[in-house]
Parts: structure tokens; sequence; C-alpha cells
């Protein structure tokens, strides 16, 4: 361990503590990050704020309300209970899976032995969806490395299990991907991160341009391999519900139009499951296109910290 690796250290001991507390505590802890995010206008409140006005610009003030609200209590609760996920084993944690949902599929694909690309967007709790592919299969899981050395460790504490190799999204990291699905193995994406400016293509999401990633595609079509999407639901009772679905034949499509606008329509159907279990506190449209009918970054500079706001001004 480095130096500049140890804030990282000592932030996965503060959430290992923390995560020694009961689910329900836990749950109730999220309830009042909740509470505190939105009376404090945390970035997180103002960013569901804001895409709530752009998605449901009918909305009355108490109806947005309303809708900020519930969004920013699944997000608490997809918080602190990520911190159990990542420090308990996951023999402990799959306790906590009610049924799976589409098991077949998933199955089917293994069997077939050529490869398996599985797109996990941002819905209920994906780390607990991680730690459950990797109790049945090898997975390559692809992340955004970190912008400092101390986040980097602290990603590959939380998230290191047997079974999962983490994958950094980058150009050496994409050729292990294509050799692990040659090879038959499987690799797990986040379909719904935005990508940097110029690394993907603008297709429609509930209705508004996002710039959606094109390496999810372009592996489908290059390896032949199958895509399932696949997500973990949180329910009432604090449980899970495991669900495989096959993802649209265009999502391999050789046009990155045709085919981000498939992955874009997909993932906007799991959202559209439960709202308040979607990442809505993301700047999901900070990109846009030049004839882009929000005039730029709507997230800008309400949703930024004055850090960010001072910066931009001075370059």
């Amino acid at each position: 361990m480095t130096p500049s690796q140890f804030p990282g250290h000592l932030a996965y001991v503060l959430c290992w503590l923390v995560g020694r507390l009961p689910l329900p505590v836990l749950h109730r802890l999220g309830d009042l990050w909740a509470v505190l995010a939105a009376r404090r206008g945390w970035r997180e409140a103002k960013v569901a704020r804001r895409n709530i006005e752009l998605l449901h610009p009918e909305l009355d003030p108490a109806g947005r309300d309303s809708r900020v609200a519930a969004i920013l209590r699944g997000t608490g609760r997809q918080i602190f209970e990520t911190l159990r996920f990542w420090t308990h084993p996951a023999r402990h944690n799959l306790r906590l899976v009610r049924s799976v949902t589409g098991d077949g599929h998933f199955a089917a694909a293994l069997a077939a032995g050529r490869g398996l690309i599985i797109a996990a967007p941002h819905f209920g709790n994906w780390e607990l969806l991680n730690q459950y592919l990797a109790s049945r299969t090898p997975i390559s899981i692809v992340y955004r490395p970190p912008d400092s050395a101390a986040g980097d460790a602290f990603v590959q504490l939380a998230r290191r299990q047997p079974g999962v190799t983490q994958v950094r999204a980058e150009s050496a990291g994409v050729r292990q991907l294509f050799r692990t699905l040659k090879e038959g193995g499987a690799v797990g994406i986040l379909p719904d991160q935005q990508p940097k400016a110029g690394e993907g293509e603008f297709a429609p999401f509930f209705g508004l341009p996002a710039l959606t990633m094109t390496l999810l595609p372009r592996l489908a079509a290059r390896s032949g391999a199958p895509v399932l999407f696949a997500w973990a639901e949180r329910l009432a009772d604090g449980r899970f519900d495991i669900h495989f679905q096959p993802a649209p034949a265009a999502v391999a499509d050789t046009d990155p139009a045709v085919a981000t606008a498939a992955l874009n329509v997909a993932v906007e159907g799991i959202a559209r499951r439960d709202p308040t279990q979607y990442q809505w506190t993301y700047k999901r449209f900070s990109l846009q296109p030049p004839d882009s009918p929000l005039g730029g970054n709507p997230y800008w500079p309400d949703c930024y910290s004055a850090r960010a706001i001072r910066n931009a001004r001075n370059d």
C-alpha cells in the first residue's frame, strides 16, 4: 500500500464498520440521508430535481418534491445497503435474493460457450447483482477508474471477490474484454454510464438526447456473444429479485445510431419499472449535441460545486 492509497484503505475500514449494522438500520440511515440531502440541497438532490424537471415538465412543485423525495429515499437505501454488500461475504448477501426470473436465459447463454455480455443498468442494487453473477460464473466487470489513487484503491477493495475481474474502461481493458468473450467468458457493463465526449453516440433516452456508449454494441457485433439485461430489484421487505432479460437484437447492429437507440429503449423500460430505484441522481444528460433542444448542459451551474464552477471560470 502506497501513501496515496492509504485514504482509500481507511475509507474501506469505515465502510466495514458501518456495514456491520443490521440491514433495517442501514435502510433507516438511508432514509435519514435522503431527508438531509433534500433539506440541505446536496448535489444529489439538485441533480434529481433537474432530471425530474426535464422528464416531467407537467408536474407542479408539489409533485416534483414528491418524486424527488422518493428518488432520494431509493438512492439512500442503495448507498447504505451497498456498504453491507461490500463488507460481507457474497454467500451472506445472497440470502437476500428471493427469486431469479429469466434464469434459463442466463444458463443457456453460458452453456452455449459463445461468451456472454451482461448489461446491468443503474437500477436497484447492481453491487448485489455483481455478486450473484460471480457466484454463477467468472465475470469481468468494466469500471471507470477514479481520478485518484485513493479512490481506485477503495474500489479495488470494495469489489474484490472470488470470480470477479475488474477491467478498467481503457484501450487495454477493451482488448481484454474481447479476449474474454472469444474464450467463452462473461463480461458485465453498465450500459447507461455516460461516456466521454467523442466516445459515444447521441440517442434518445426518455425523449431527450443522451450520449450513449458504443462499447457494448461493438462487443456484441464483433464477438457474436448474446446480450442479457440484468438487474437486482429491491422489494418492500428489503429482499431482492434478480431478473434476466434478452436484449433486443438491434443492440448488436453495426449502425451505432440503431444500436444505441435500442440500448436506451431497453434501459428505459427497466427504469420505468420503479423510477425510485433508478439512479436519477446522475447527470445523464450533461453532454449535449449542438442542436440539442436543451441548449447545452442542463445541470450547469446549479448542480455543480462552487469549486467546479471556479475551475471552469479559470479555464
